[in-house]
């Protein structure tokens, strides 16, 4: 940017702090018809109704209007600072997501000076926006004409080619962006999309399976990895990756759009901003946005909901419970922060406590299974067992593909010496759910372990805790490992197996799981089998 822009542009900022000159909203922003400095009509920019936005957004969009209006009555400013005048209230019409005025004022910026590329820019993603791709497709073209090098538009552009149907042309566009930023996720994502789009299933295989591997969080890649195996015959892989889909799409590094979305200031934005910082895990940049939000909102029960739980993830417990607490009692409705109480008094065993804040969450919400889940288990600490059992099979009933409420049901079928009707439960899930390792551990541990004489199965407790083994080394299996050997009348490899779990124990930090192993430890040396399968502390 000229010196001159960015004169034109600190003078804009001066005059958002000003008055509105006494326009109303819904009035153009000059009196006449607004036109360029060489006598050519510019597109009229009128304000919708800004009455349902938080205070300080409207002062800020009107401010701004009323600096554009100051703008275009100078009559000795020149094209590019009325252009800069005109994108940058197109800009914040665009943070507020009020797409038509916001299109008017691009347009005439781009009249202005057709020479920078910010301006199609915007209007390419305004109408991409709008599903009105054509459009957006060549404003991407005419941005790369002027930025020929610009990662981001390249992306954008062939993204706009797969939507049109054209992966043969999408695809130079993502090569030169992965060329010039090797490890742009977007760019990759886009060369599978594409290689899928030419049926070449093989090559798409490629660059999505290394979008994983250099992002796993990058869980957009799931769904066409799962089309890709599904091409190549492989189900097994097509069926994994299919249930780890969500709907996250992987969008390039976008700075243009950056300082649009960071700019309009109102505590829905700076919430929405944090919340996105939450997902990149940058909890230093989250707690600035929601800290933001809180001095426009104080008293806004979901910023102070979202700042707590960033201080309870970075280490500061005493302060966010506090917080927590507060917002239960100012916004007892608010069941987020009725949940989140709840589950640090159950951290701290104070289950009555805990049991009041699920229940008060499920009053708002009844079918909110994480807490339902939470109460069972706090019940099951009480002894109340059978309600926790309700519980359990009310989410499970509600989400069948839930694992902790299949587990969490079971278990507590145990806890109440149902050992039958837990193992065929265990038995049920593993069948129809044999992608899930845990439901064959926890039948193994019961089949090996249980005290009804008529359920335990030590040969077939055997063959499960070896395939489980096979696909996963943890402590767990490993302890289900040795009882399931215990059980058949191998004590010493049982107690070799236990004193390795133990020193792993050990190196890991886990003092509890050390003292659990100890016991059956010394059971194994006893030559006695285990019949506990699962200590209270293991319970769900």
């Amino acid at each position: 940017m000229t010196s001159r822009a960015l004169a034109v542009s600190a003078a804009i900022c001066a005059l958002l702090a000003g008055a509105c000159n006494g326009r109303q909203a819904g009035s153009p922003a000059a009196s006449s018809q607004a036109v360029t400095p060489d006598g050519r009509p510019l597109q009229a920019v009128v304000l919708p109704d800004l009455s349902q936005m938080a205070e300080s957004a409207q002062k800020q969009i009107r401010d701004g209007y009323a600096a554009l209006g100051r703008v275009q009555a100078n009559h000795s400013v020149s094209a590019s600072e009325m252009s800069l005048a005109y994108g940058e209230m197109g800009k914040l019409l665009m943070a507020a997501q009020y797409p038509d005025p916001a299109e008017a004022c691009f347009l005439n910026a781009q009249m202005l000076d057709s020479t920078d590329f910010r301006w199609p820019y915007y209007l390419g993603q305004l109408y991409r926006t709008k599903g009105e791709i054509d459009k957006s497709r060549a404003l991407f073209e005419r941005t790369l004409q002027l930025r020929p090098d610009d990662v981001s538009t390249m992306v954008w552009l062939g993204n706009m080619y797969l939507s049109s149907g054209l992966p043969e042309a999408a695809e130079p566009q993502f090569a030169k962006a992965l060329s010039l930023e090797p490890r742009s996720l977007s760019a990759r994502y886009g060369l599978g999309r594409a290689a899928l789009a030419r049926n070449d299933p093989k090559r798409a295989v490629t660059y999505l399976e290394e979008i994983l591997k250099q992002d796993p969080t990058a869980t957009g890649a799931h769904y066409p990895l799962s089309q890709a195996y599904t091409a190549l015959g492989d189900s097994a892989k097509a069926g994994e990756h299919l249930r780890q889909r969500r709907n996250r799409d992987i969008v390039p590094a976008d700075p243009l759009m950056d300082a649009v979305n960071e700019l309009l200031e109102s505590p829905q934005n700076y919430e929405t901003l944090g919340i996105r910082a939450l997902d990149r895990q940058d909890m230093e940049t989250a707690a600035a946005y929601f800290r933001k939000g809180l001095a426009l909102m104080p008293d806004s029960p979901s910023l102070r909901f979202r700042l707590a739980t960033v201080m309870n993830l970075t280490g500061d417990a005493e302060h966010a419970d506090a917080l927590f607490a507060e917002v239960v009692r100012d916004s007892p409705e608010y069941f987020p922060a009725q949940f989140s109480l709840g589950v640090v008094l159950q951290s701290k065993g104070q289950h009555r406590e805990a049991i009041e804040h699920f229940t008060a969450a499920l009053g708002q919400r009844a079918d909110y299974a994480e807490a339902r889940l939470r109460l069972a288990s706090s019940l099951v600490r009480l002894g109340r067992a059978p309600e926790a059992l309700t519980n359990y099979e009310q989410v499970a009933k509600a989400n069948p593909d839930l694992v902790e409420a299949q587990v969490g049901y079971a278990m507590t079928l145990a806890r109440l010496g149902r050992y039958r009707e837990a193992r065929d439960r265990f038995a049920q899930a593993n069948t129809s759910r044999p992608d899930e390792p845990v439901f064959a551990q926890l039948l193994a541990r019961l089949l090996a372990a249980a005290p009804d004489d008529s359920v335990r199965d030590g040969a077939r407790a055997m063959n499960l805790i070896q395939q489980v083994v096979a696909r996963r080394k943890t402590i767990d299996a490993g302890e289900t490992l040795a009882m399931a050997l215990a059980e058949v009348g191998e004590y010493d490899r049982a107690a070799g197996v236990q004193r390795d779990l133990l020193a792993a124990a050990g190196k890991a930090g886990l003092p509890a799981v050390g003292q659990r192993l100890a016991r059956n430890l010394a059971l194994y040396e006893k030559r006695q089998p285990c019949r506990t399968p699962w200590t209270d502390e293991e319970m769900p």
